[in-house]
């Protein structure tokens, strides 16, 4: 497949989820969000908000709440549903119907707004969704079910799953699990497949910046050439960088600093080596995590994801983002 460039998108909001819980800050600026958008987008791009809903049971009232607020404030193009509440390790099973119902109510009530709809967000990561036992037919039953239900409604969204790199952190034969549990119907149900992975973020030493491009290359020939692979999943299905991101402020673990400055460096390095292997690993997407710090006066990393400072201030990396927008995106 020719691409001619990168499909980019943002999480545009602030909270950002952690093992622990959520990070958060200052309340998220809907008017402020929009106006930041169409200066990134500007006049010829496109720029894809990407947004989350988590589901459990009792909160789905909640999350019909806000993707109403995500609606009216025009923020709702990429969503992913999320499956369980990672934090809560004395869940009950998933009650299956009521997944797959709410799945339904998502498309039904929004999808004439929704460019993709993704399935679950990491759920091969071992302390995120991947701790719940039923998430691998959560998956695929809610991947099956979300094409069917916009095959039916004659909607145009393309319909995907979340994953994370393989690490110690991650769930074993995740990517053999698939293959073995999915079948034809899922396959030919899954539209993209997308990748949350964060270089120089979480290793206990930084990474020089040389060897960056290397990192970012291995991640996803990895999972092309190996895990894809492996689910039967065919190289006609494209990649979409889900999560990336290259957070400022502090490591809580080894102490070291994050300062602005690197941040765009890294992000240009990372979104430029993504478009020279666009093409050969089949990459359509790149979605930046995230526009805005959850709260920069706290220097732990998952406070400051953004490319902007809380207050909406640019940090130098909204320039560089903005830049590759214009030069590499479509």
């Amino acid at each position: 497949m020719a691409l001619s460039g990168l499909t980019f998108g943002i999480y545009p909001l602030s909270a950002a989820g952690t093992p622990f819980g959520l990070a958060v800050g200052p309340e998220d600026n809907y008017e402020k969000i929009q106006l930041v958008l169409r200066d990134l987008r500007g006049d010829s791009k496109k720029l894809f908000p990407r947004n989350y809903l988590i589901y459990t049971k009792e909160w789905e009232a909640k999350m019909l709440s806000n993707a109403d607020g995500y609606l009216k404030a025009g923020l709702l193009g990429d969503l992913t549903i999320g499956c369980g509440d990672w934090t809560n390790h004395q869940e009950a099973g998933i009650e299956l119907d009521n997944w797959l119902g709410f799945i339904r109510k998502v498309i039904n009530r929004y999808g004439s707004h929704l460019a993709s709809l993704q399935i679950t967000n990491e759920p091969n990561l071992s302390f995120m969704e991947g701790s719940k036992p039923y998430i691998m037919q959560a998956l695929i039953e809610g991947v099956i079910t979300a094409k069917k239900e916009t095959q039916k409604s004659g909607l145009p969204i393309k319909i995907g799953f979340g994953s994370v790199p393989e690490s110690p952190a991650a769930v074993p034969h995740f990517w053999e699990n698939i293959s073995k549990a999915g079948g034809k119907t899922f396959i030919d149900s899954v539209d993209f497949v997308g990748h949350n992975f964060y270089v120089d973020v979480f290793e206990e030493q930084p990474l020089d910046l040389s060897d960056i491009p290397v990192s970012v290359e291995h991640t996803l020939r990895s999972l092309r050439e190996k895990d894809l692979a492996e689910a039967g999943i065919p190289a006609s299905v494209p990649i979409r960088i889900t999560e990336n991101g290259w957070p400022t402020g502090k490591n809580p673990i080894t102490n070291i600093e994050r300062p602005y400055e690197h941040q765009t460096k890294v992000l240009e390095t990372v979104v430029q080596t993504i478009y020279d292997l666009r093409q050969e690993l089949n990459i359509s997407h790149f979605e930046l995590f995230g526009l805005r710090d959850a709260d920069s006066s706290k220097d732990d990393l998952f406070h400051q994801y953004g490319i902007m400072r809380d207050d909406y201030t640019p940090k130098p990396a909204y320039y560089t983002f903005k830049k590759l927008i214009q030069e590499l995106g479509i």
